[in-house]
């Protein structure tokens, strides 16, 4: 997908946003700059801390529609907040949807520090709950929760 390269962060993060819920990983991904990095900062041991390259986020991605079949992120609960670095923005934000697994629900709060260079995301630091994947009966391995 070809990204023009005069969109805002929060303009590209509401785009991907969309892509997620319609289960569009190779055009989320292609959101991404080649040497993009995305970073879980409260990642627990044995899940990766840091992807380096489009290709290493994509490959961690590709099996997220397997286990989290997300429904939404509901507007009341997505704030995009500009910094004094117009290429970051912050996010805080709630996906809801169901846990492939289970088919229990899926309700998770993330914040977001994102940056973006020539309308790719560059820097996408992830600070999700990783108490979530610790729930028995739930293998979220190759997915991004």
């Amino acid at each position: 997908m070809s990204v023009p390269v005069a969109i805002s962060p929060a303009e590209l993060y509401r785009h991907s946003l969309r892509l997620l819920l319609d289960k569009d990983i190779p055009g989320w991904t292609g959101l991404w700059a080649e040497d993009g990095v995305m970073e879980f900062p409260f990642a627990p041991p044995g899940r990766p801390a840091q992807l380096e390259g489009r290709e290493a986020i994509a490959e961690y991605m590709r099996p997220y529609p397997d286990h989290i079949d997300l429904h939404d992120f509901p507007e009341a609960d997505l704030r995009i907040h500009e910094t004094v670095d117009p290429r970051t923005v912050v996010v805080e934000m709630r996906g809801v949807g169901r846990l492939v697994a289970t088919d229990g629900p899926f309700d998770m709060k993330y914040i977001a520090v994102v940056t973006v260079e020539g309308g790719r995301f560059t820097s996408y630091r992830d600070y999700w709950n990783p108490l979530a994947v610790l729930e028995p009966g739930v293998d979220f391995s190759g997915s991004t929760r």
